[in-house]
């Protein structure tokens, strides 16, 4: 039993791994307290955010050099917070670009070796897709990383094998999701549009979306209604966006998005979470994605799977179609809808999802509370 609170610094640098954090963080509210980055979700735990996690909801080769001062400051910022704070652990949640930043930059400071020495640890959830793209960030995690924890058992040898002490956790998402009731035949056939949680990737892919919902009003489809769920990071955005649509989407606050997810007939989506959170309510779906020509045709060079969608991956199967780079068109999204909206194709979509169902949660609990169990049993 603890005698006093354990203090945790925590980083989460986007939507995702802000909603998994404030779980973490839920879980341990009576034994720990916590100073650190977050957003809305951690703010609600009672965090207070040294800065806007918007700052660093950053992705893509050029874009991360786009931002290169700020998160340069950043990094600083949180280095000096750490030091002041004095935690038992520092946590870090995805955004492991900026998070190896700050490690690296703290055990290279003074201050920072004195409180390694003294006890100091760094956690971090979310591994990283080795088995996908660069292997050899493996061995860099364990070199930075005292514990890591990764969703799936197939993850976890690529980091023991350089002895990162590395568990499977399951999705984090599955706890939120997987006893909703599961996505029926809407009586509203509503597409809902998902264009991402980072500035970069929303610019890019509203315009898609834009052609998209013009031309099918101005097909004959119908019956078909649009809504679109934002946050924090975008928000501001997306509402300027859609002012001159000739069709306007129904705007959802992100805290909402499993309920419209629910009423959806068929998503097109950012990859990427979200694609993760629509297979586990058995949503069909499109996923695309499209980035800067210079971050496509590296990924295309390094990226060792055929797909980028989870469900995809786990199932080793195209469930979902996937429009990725050049390839993610409005011409190319519209001919797939106009497969997925017949009803035997909706329907053997849903079954395959339904497959999955068994690899998002692991059979001692959910992520959050395993993830919190193990910090307590280390601090």
């Amino acid at each position: 039993m603890q005698n006093k609170k354990i203090k945790i610094f925590i980083i989460a640098g986007e939507v995702s791994g802000d909603a998994l954090a404030a779980r973490v963080m839920q879980r341990m509210a009576s034994c720990a307290e916590f100073v650190g980055i977050g957003g809305a979700a951690m703010t609600e735990c009672g965090l207070k955010s040294i800065f806007p996690m918007a700052d660093l909801s950053v992705m893509g080769i050029m874009e991360v050099l786009a931002h290169a001062r700020t998160l340069t400051r950043r990094v600083n910022q949180t280095v000096d917070a750490i030091i002041a704070a004095r935690p038992d652990l520092v946590l870090t949640v995805d955004s492991p670009g900026f998070a190896k930043r700050v490690i690296k930059k703290l055990r290279s400071s003074r201050d920072g070796r004195d409180m390694i020495a003294r006890g100091l640890r760094f956690h971090h959830i979310v591994a990283p897709q080795v088995w996908a793209w660069r292997p050899g960030r493996a061995k860099k995690y364990a070199k930075t990383f005292d514990k890591l924890y990764a969703f799936f058992d197939f993850e976890v040898p690529y980091f023991t094998k350089y002895g990162l002490d590395t568990i499977a956790v399951g999705h984090p998402i599955a706890e939120n999701i997987m006893n909703l009731p599961r996505a029926k035949k809407p009586d509203d056939k509503i597409i809902t549009l998902v264009p991402g949680s980072r500035l970069s990737e929303v610019k890019k892919l509203m315009p898609i979306f834009r052609q998209f919902v013009e031309t099918i009003n101005s097909c004959g489809y119908m019956g078909y209604k649009f809504a679109i769920p934002i946050v924090e990071t975008t928000a501001d955005y997306v509402m300027r966006e859609i002012k001159d649509w000739v069709v306007k989407p129904e705007l959802v606050a992100a805290d909402a998005r499993y309920d419209l997810y629910q009423r959806t007939y068929v998503a097109v989506a950012a990859s990427g979470t979200v694609s993760a959170e629509l297979a586990m309510m058995h949503v069909p779906a499109i996923i695309t994605y499209k980035m800067n020509r210079i971050t496509t045709l590296i990924g295309r060079i390094l990226i060792n799977v055929r797909w980028v969608s989870l469900v995809n991956i786990l199932l080793n199967r195209a469930v979902y179609p996937e429009f990725l780079g050049g390839d993610a068109t409005a011409e190319n999204i519209i001919n797939e809808f106009d497969t997925i909206i017949l009803p035997a194709n909706r329907a053997k979509m849903i079954k395959e999802l339904h497959a999955a169902d068994n690899m998002w949660v692991r059979p001692e609990g959910v992520a959050s509370k395993i993830i919190a169990d193990d910090i307590l049993k280390s601090v």
